[in-house]
Formats: C-alpha cells, sequence, structure tokens
C-alpha cells in the first residue's frame, strides 16, 4: 500500500490570539459588577466634645456603664438593654439632656454602639461618650 500525499496549500503559521477582546470583556464585568453592587448604608453617631464643666448638668445622674455584651448598669445598678430607657425616663430633666455612657473594660466597640442605639430609639439624642 503506497500512501498518497495530499496537498491542502500552503500551511500558515499559527497566530496568536489578540488580547483586546479580552480585556473589553474584563473591563465590561468590572464595570457591570460596579454598578451592580449594593454598598453598605454608612451609620453615623455624632460624636460631640463635652463643653467643658459641669454647668450645663441639669438633673440626677445618668451614667450607663457597659462592661460586656448583657452586663449593663444604670448609675451602678444591674439593668437589661430593655429596662434601660423606661429607668432612663424618670432621670431626664428635659429630652435633650445627656445621658453618659462609659465603656468598662471587657465591652467591644459593639457592645457600645448596641447601647447607643437602644438609647437614641428611646428618645434620647444627647449622648456623651466617657472613658
Amino acid at each position: 500500500m503506497t500512501r498518497v500525499g495530499v496537498q491542502f496549500g500552503e500551511s500558515r503559521q499559527s497566530r496568536r490570539p489578540g488580547l483586546t477582546p479580552l480585556i473589553d470583556v474584563v473591563f465590561l464585568l468590572l464595570v457591570f459588577f460596579m454598578l451592580a453592587t449594593r454598598f453598605g448604608v454608612e451609620v453615623t453617631t455624632p460624636v460631640v466634645p463635652a463643653a467643658g464643666g459641669s454647668a450645663d448638668w441639669v438633673g440626677p445622674p445618668r451614667l450607663v456603664s457597659i462592661a460586656g455584651a448583657e452586663q449593663v448598669t444604670l448609675n451602678g445598678a444591674a439593668i437589661s438593654e430593655r429596662g434601660l430607657v423606661d429607668a432612663l425616663r424618670p432621670l431626664m430633666p428635659s429630652p435633650d439632656a445627656p445621658v453618659i455612657l462609659r465603656a468598662e473594660p471587657g465591652a467591644t466597640l459593639q457592645d457600645v454602639m448596641t447601647i447607643a442605639g437602644i438609647v437614641r430609639e428611646g428618645g434620647f439624642s444627647n449622648l456623651v461618650f466617657a472613658r
């Protein structure tokens, strides 16, 4: 048996694929995901330094100490997070009177912000953060 050679034409050198279409696709995907992504909503808590002295303080003490996730005291007495707002109401001469929040050792920033959120939802907006 003899093989008959078939010539199909000139052989071409292999061409490298162009990177331009690939780069276009990557940029289109990048733009798509940037536009489709929902970024987190920022929640801010205004922090205003206490303006020196006790001249602004009116009424009984309102010191909320936060020692942990569920270890909250109001003026030294242990209290639950749910009962905090109700316990603060009789101590407030006005809704804009200051409430001092103090983080004890072992309290995390999340613990402090959770308690601050509870107090704010209760209608008290003048929070003073102490060390």
